[in-house]
């Protein structure tokens, strides 16, 4: 195991004297401090930090063993608005304690467990103790005498600190303890933080109003069911994702171990569809689709004999048109597969042309569906600017114009322009380079993908940038 860097180690150290620092003035506060309130908070915020392990809402993912097991149902934090309302009804000292007994319970990975969890506890004693600063300073009178609307403001501007100090923090133990770049530590928490400790601000909020409302403590835990279901459907929803992720990764596995002439060229044509189609303004859950067809899209390969793939000499006509059968074998194997959508479509089409002259179906123009135009361009533009073992890429600004002079023909002009557009915003930096496209180009006279006219030998060879 790894030794935690000294400079990590003192870091740590300072953040938690800090925080004992800041719960210290909670002995002098006596007997008149709302103590009952303050540990009845800390204790919510322990007991939900261990509900992410509970067997009851954990569901089939806590009986997994292995090394992608799920540790929890619910993500990190989700309690956080019970910190934050005891921000918002607690002296800062005593706010302080209501965050310390769910950070000592929440699971700490491995590495330096311990480190992790002291360091956890000190970062969110100093952002509620932060909150509770800010939330007394700007809030008009507490929330048992100001209207509710007044409060907004300074919850959300409490919130806002939070989320801060975490980020702060954050980004320096990634760099001291992870050894993260100096550049990049506080980007990724930056902007992903803000947004939800916003709405945990206004939950807290809401918790705390309740608090001293005439229904009494009671119904501010009522505050928490919402938050319970959400995060519950957030975690299956990621979990289901999760598992859509592995069926795609491991149809692409198994097309790369068995064409070993286009490896990672499924992992590129997926980027190149999602960079056509934003530049299209397609909607957000169409590009995921978009994605996914593009990976898939050879998958039909896995029904092309092996020797086929790997031929290195001309093939016969008959021997194409066995390896024209993949998009309908492609088809046929993810039939079944529901969240694929209009995805399966792209992967039977991809190799129509725009004029009538492709395969399987002979489709032509606005017959062809729009998935399979976006991915037969991005197809193209991928193979054209791949080394394989047989032949060298071309440029890209090569590559696009032997697109714009196919389309109309073999392709969408509309998916042309999209491709070249956004190629001049975001440049082309495949980053997967195999050992295929590493080696020295060999004689041999036979494409293996989508190779322009000049290059392609074979018998029964089609024209234009693809097969």
């Amino acid at each position: 195991m790894r030794e935690l860097p000294a400079a990590a180690r003192m870091y740590i150290g300072c953040a938690a004297l800090a925080a004992a620092l800041c719960a210290a003035p909670a002995v002098r506060l006596g007997a008149a401090a709302p103590w009952t309130g303050a540990l009845a908070l800390g204790a919510l915020h322990g007991l939900c930090e261990r509900m992410r392990r509970c067997p009851l809402t954990d569901g089939p993912a806590r009986q997994s063993t292995g090394p992608d097991a799920t540790p929890g149902t619910f993500p990190p934090g989700w309690a956080t608005p019970v910190v934050l309302a005891g921000s918002f009804l607690l002296p800062p000292s005593l706010a302080v304690l209501v965050a310390v007994p769910g950070a000592l319970l929440t699971p700490a990975a491995r590495p330096w467990p311990v480190a992790r969890r002291v360091w956890h506890t000190a970062e969110l004693a100093l952002a509620a103790w932060t909150a509770a600063q800010v939330f007394r300073t700007a809030a008009p009178a507490a929330p048992a005498a100001a209207p509710f609307p007044e409060l907004l403001p300074p919850a959300l501007a409490a919130a806002g600190a939070f989320c801060a100090v975490l980020v702060a923090l954050g980004g320096g133990v990634l760099v001291l303890a992870e050894r993260h770049p100096v550049r990049t530590a506080w980007r990724g928490p930056a902007a992903r933080l803000p947004v939800p400790h916003l709405v945990h601000g206004l939950t807290g909020l809401m918790m705390a109003v309740l608090w001293h409302s005439v229904y009494g403590p009671p119904a501010a835990l009522l505050v928490l069911l919402p938050v319970h279901l959400s995060c519950w459907a957030s975690a299956q929803y990621q979990r289901e994702r999760a598992a859509h992720q592995a069926t795609v990764r491991a149809l692409v596995q198994a097309v790369d171990l068995k064409d070993r002439y286009t490896r990672g060229h499924s992992e590129r044509v997926g980027r190149a569809s999602v960079l056509i189609a934003r530049e299209l303004g397609m909607a957000e859950d169409r590009l995921e689709v978009l994605r996914f067809a593009g990976i898939l899209h050879d998958v039909g390969k896995l029904g092309v004999p092996t020797r086929l793939l790997r031929k290195d000499g001309p093939l016969t006509p008959q021997e194409r048109r066995i390896i024209e059968l993949h998009p309908e074998y492609g088809h046929e194997i993810v039939r079944g597969i529901g969240f694929l959508g209009e995805a399966r479509a792209a992967i039977l089409h991809h190799h129509e042309r725009m004029d009538g002259s492709g395969y399987p179906y002979g489709l032509t123009g606005h017959h062809i569906p729009e998935c399979a135009r976006v991915v037969a361009v991005a197809d193209a533009f991928d193979a054209m600017t791949s080394t394989r073992s047989y032949r060298r890429a071309r440029p890209v600004p090569a590559a696009v114009a032997e697109l714009r002079r196919c389309a109309g023909t073999q392709f969408d002009p509309r998916m042309v322009r999209a491709l070249a557009a956004a190629l001049d915003k975001h440049g082309w930096r495949p980053d997967q380079v195999t050992a295929d496209e590493q080696r020295a180009p060999d004689p041999v006279p036979a494409g293996r993908g989508n190779v322009p006219p000049a290059r392609a030998h074979r018998p029964g060879a089609g024209h234009g940038a693809a097969r």
